[in-house]
């Protein structure tokens, strides 16, 4: 993990001392930057409003598109990159605000009273010195942090030896339409057996994990420009219209919402 890769590198903004106990940070990073190997003495929960962002810890490699966010406490070793141009936010929580918020690095799911909260943040932070309405929509998001479910890893892996050959080619080739059973028969297994490996291994099914996997690909292809329609084609889905569907399902907003605030 410590070796740092990316055009872009960027340093942490707070070294000894966060400016308030609880403060608020919108960034946006260009495509193939990095955030080098560090830790701090206070809690961050990392959100991206477009693109996707990546936290590397040294047992750990956690992928967030929205609607989810990467929590770190405080002393977590971690690297932070993206390969796309990101717009992101971070939330810095002190010690004396860390009470029931998880104790573990973790991916939360954002709700959209959350998402709305820190949409105006970035619209209308002030910065120092903080205001009073800032400070209490801090607190109110440092209380619905407390209260995220906790959704493990976005996109998980695994090393089991029938299900890590069918990720790998899902992962190669994501618009890949074969059924369960035929990827079970090119591996010489049953059905039923990586049924019951995605759960063990992923916790989730076979059909979600292969929409998230589309959804990442999904979001690299927005970012350069492509069209619905090919994107749709691309990544296996009869038309743009079960596409779109697909995306605002998974992601709260449509495929040209989603393009549309990478551009802000």
């Amino acid at each position: 993990m410590k070796s740092t890769s990316g055009s872009h590198i960027y340093a942490s903004p707070f070294q000894d001392q966060l400016p308030a106990p609880l403060f608020y940070r919108a960034e946006t990073m260009l495509a193939d930057s990095c955030y080098p190997e560090h830790s701090h003495r206070w809690g961050e929960f990392v959100y991206s409003f477009c693109g996707v962002m990546e936290v590397k810890l040294a047992n750990n490699h956690f992928i967030a598109p929205p609607p989810y966010g990467v929590w770190l406490p405080p002393g977590t070793l971690h690297v932070g990159q993206n390969r796309d141009a990101t717009s992101y936010c971070s939330v810095y929580i002190s010690a004396e605000y860390l009470q029931t918020l998880p104790q573990n690095p973790c991916i939360l799911a954002v709700n959209p009273l959350m998402r709305s909260i820190l949409e105006y943040l970035r619209d209308q932070f002030q910065g120092l010195p903080l205001q009073a309405e800032d400070q209490r929509l801090l607190l109110a998001l440092r209380d619905q942090l407390a209260r995220a479910e906790c959704a493990g890893s976005y996109l998980p892996d695994t090393e089991d030896p029938l299900l890590a050959p069918v990720l790998r080619q899902l992962r190669d080739n994501p618009g890949d339409n074969r059924s369960l059973a035929a990827f079970a028969s090119a591996v010489n297994t049953a059905e039923r057996t990586l049924i019951r490996r995605c759960k063990q291994e992923l916790g989730m099914t076979f059909t979600e994990w292969r929409q998230r996997l589309r959804i990442m690909a999904a979001l690299s292809l927005l970012s350069e420009g492509q069209t619905v329609e090919n994107i749709a084609l691309d990544l296996g889905y009869s038309s743009a219209s079960a596409f779109i569907v697909m995306f605002r399902k998974l992601m709260g907003m449509t495929p040209d919402e989603f393009r549309k605030g990478q551009g802000r």
